[in-house]
C-alpha cells in the first residue's frame, strides 16, 4: 500500500458498502453534520482509497463479495500506516459470533442493520474524539520522549560542565513531573472509552423513557455539573456529603447515603428542593447515576485539559533551560521569565516542604543580557538554597528595581554561612561540602557570569537567613 496522509483539515470518513441505498443514506446523513465522506462499493475499491487517503474513521459492511468486511479490516491491520483507523461494523448479520469475529480482526464498534441515523451519528462522534485524544497523548508522549533523550544525549556531552551537573540532580524530579500529567491524561482517557464501550448502548433508551420533567431535571444536572469549579478537599467532601444526607432523609429520599454521593459527585449540594419530583421520583437512582457517569467525562475531559497544559509548561522550562546559545551577541531578555523556568523544573523538590513566595514587579523591563548564563546562575543559587535548608523552609525570591538597576535576591530560612567562610564562598574550587558531592566552582561561575554582565553579587548570612543579592544594570 502506497503511503498516504491524512487530511487534517476536517474528519474524514470512508463509508464501504455494496449496497447502494445504505451507501446514500450515510453518505447524505454524514455530509449534513460537516464531516468529509468518500464512498466506495466493495472492499477493494475500499483498500485503494485508503493507500491514496488515510481516513480518520471508517464504516464497513461485512457482507460484501469478492473480499468481505472481516477482509478488508485484516489487511488494513496488517499495515503499519492503517492498523490505526478505526473500523466501525455495520451488517445485517447480528449473531453473537459474528461479532466477536467482528472484534476479533481489530473492529472498535459493531452496529446491526436496520441502523438508527442518530445511533450511527453517535458511534461515529465517539470514536473519532477518542482518535483525536489518542493522538493528543501519542504526541504529547513522542514529545515528552523525544525531550528526554535530547536532555540524555547533552548530559552526556557536557557532564563535566556545572550546568549540566545541576541539571543531572534534576532529571530524577522532572521525570516524575512529567510522569503525572501523562498518568492524570492516560487515566482520563481510560474513563472516557469505558464509559462509552459499557454505557453508549444504553443511552437512547434512557433518553426515550424519560418524561418531559425528568429530561429537564437531567439537562439541569448536566448543567451544574458543567459549572462546577470548586475542588474540595476529602474533609470537605465529608462534611457536605453528611450534611446532604440528612437533608435527604428530612425528605423521607430512600438510600439517602448513596443519592447524596452521587449529587455530590455531580456538583449538586444546594437548593435540594428544586430537585424534590426527581429524587422522589422511583427512578431516581438511575437518573442521578447516568448523569453522574457523564459528569465524570466532563471532569476527565478538564483533567487532559489541565494535565495537558501542565506537561507543556515542563517540557517548555526543559527545552529553554537545556538550550545554550552559542551566539556571542545579548538578546533582550526578561529577568522572571528565566527564574520561572527554573523555578519550574525545581517544582518536584519544591513541593516537598519548601513555601515559596515571590514577589515580582512585572512592570519592570526586558534588558539585554545572556539569558542562558543568568539562568545558570538562578540554578546555582536556588540549588544551594534548597540544600541549605535540606529542602525544607522558606523560599523568597524578589525581583524589583532599585535605581538604574533590577534588583534578585533569593533568601533562604537554611543555618546560614558562618562570618569566617563568607570571604571565601566566591573563590574557585571552595566548598564546605563533602568529597564527590561539590566541585566548588558553583559560586565562581555565578560571579563570574555576573562580572561578565557588569553587575554585582553580595551575600548577607545569619542563622535562619542567607540572602544572595544580584544587581544587574536596565540600560
Amino acid at each position: 500500500m502506497n503511503q498516504a496522509q491524512p487530511d487534517n483539515d476536517q474528519s474524514n470518513i470512508l463509508v464501504v458498502d455494496d449496497t447502494p441505498a445504505n451507501l446514500r443514506l450515510l453518505v447524505n446523513m454524514l455530509t449534513d453534520k460537516g464531516y468529509k465522506v468518500r464512498a466506495v462499493p466493495n472492499g477493494k475499491l475500499a483498500l485503494s482509497a485508503v493507500s491514496l487517503s488515510l481516513p480518520d474513521l471508517i464504516l464497513l459492511d461485512i457482507m460484501m463479495p469478492e473480499m468481505n468486511g472481516y477482509e478488508v479490516c485484516e489487511n488494513l491491520k496488517a499495515n503499519d500506516l492503517t492498523r490505526d483507523i478505526p473500523v466501525i461494523f455495520i451488517s445485517a448479520i447480528n449473531e453473537v459470533l459474528d461479532k466477536v469475529k467482528a472484534f476479533g480482526v481489530g473492529g472498535i464498534d459493531y452496529i446491526s442493520k436496520p441502523f438508527q441515523l442518530e445511533e450511527v451519528l453517535a458511534r461515529v462522534e465517539t470514536h473519532l474524539a477518542l482518535r483525536e485524544l489518542q493522538k493528543s497523548l501519542q504526541s504529547k508522549n513522542n514529545e515528552l520522549v523525544n525531550t528526554l533523550e535530547q536532555l540524555q544525549a547533552a548530559q552526556s556531552q557536557l557532564i563535566e560542565s556545572e550546568k549540566m551537573a545541576a541539571l543531572g540532580q534534576l532529571i530524577a524530579g522532572i521525570s516524575h513531573e512529567l510522569n503525572t500529567p501523562l498518568g492524570a491524561i492516560n487515566s482520563s482517557v481510560s474513563n472516557i472509552a469505558n464509559f462509552w464501550n459499557n454505557h453508549l448502548e444504553e443511552l437512547p433508551l434512557f433518553f426515550q423513557k424519560l418524561s418531559p420533567e425528568r429530561q429537564a431535571d437531567f439537562l439541569i444536572l448536566l448543567q451544574k455539573s458543567r459549572q462546577q469549579n470548586i475542588t474540595f478537599s476529602t474533609r470537605e467532601q465529608r462534611k457536605i456529603r453528611k450534611a446532604l444526607t440528612s437533608k435527604l432523609e428530612s425528605y423521607s429520599i430512600d438510600k439517602s447515603a448513596t443519592i447524596a454521593n452521587l449529587l455530590l459527585g455531580i456538583g449538586v449540594y444546594q437548593d435540594l428542593e428544586t430537585f424534590l419530583p426527581l429524587l422522589k421520583d422511583p427512578e431516581s437512582e438511575k437518573i442521578l447515576k447516568t448523569a453522574y457517569q457523564l459528569a465524570t467525562v466532563q471532569t476527565s475531559t478538564k483533567n487532559i485539559a489541565t494535565a495537558s497544559e501542565r506537561a507543556t509548561k515542563i517540557v517548555f522550562a526543559l527545552k529553554t533551560y537545556a538550550h545554550y546559545d552559542h551566539t556571542i551577541e545579548k538578546r533582550e531578555t526578561k529577568i522572571i521569565e528565566g527564574i520561572e523556568t527554573v523555578l519550574t523544573l525545581y517544582q518536584n523538590q519544591l513541593r516537598h516542604g519548601v513555601e515559596v513566595i515571590k514577589n515580582y514587579d512585572y512592570s519592570l523591563p526586558a534588558i539585554f543580557c545572556y539569558p542562558d548564563e543568568l539562568n545558570q546562575v538562578w540554578t546555582n543559587l536556588i540549588h544551594n538554597a534548597l540544600q541549605a535548608m535540606d529542602n525544607k523552609g522558606n523560599l523568597t525570591i524578589e525581583v524589583t528595581r532599585q535605581d538604574a538597576n533590577i534588583r534578585v535576591s533569593i533568601t533562604d530560612s537554611g543555618k546560614g554561612i558562618s562570618p569566617e567562610i563568607q570571604p571565601k564562598i566566591f573563590q574557585p574550587f571552595f566548598t564546605t561540602k563533602p568529597p564527590g558531592e561539590g566541585s566548588g566552582l558553583g559560586l565562581d561561575i555565578v560571579k563570574k557570569i555576573i562580572d561578565k554582565h557588569q553587575g554585582q553579587i553580595e551575600v548577607e548570612s545569619v542563622p535562619g537567613k542567607t540572602t544572595f543579592t544580584v544587581y544587574l544594570s536596565i540600560d
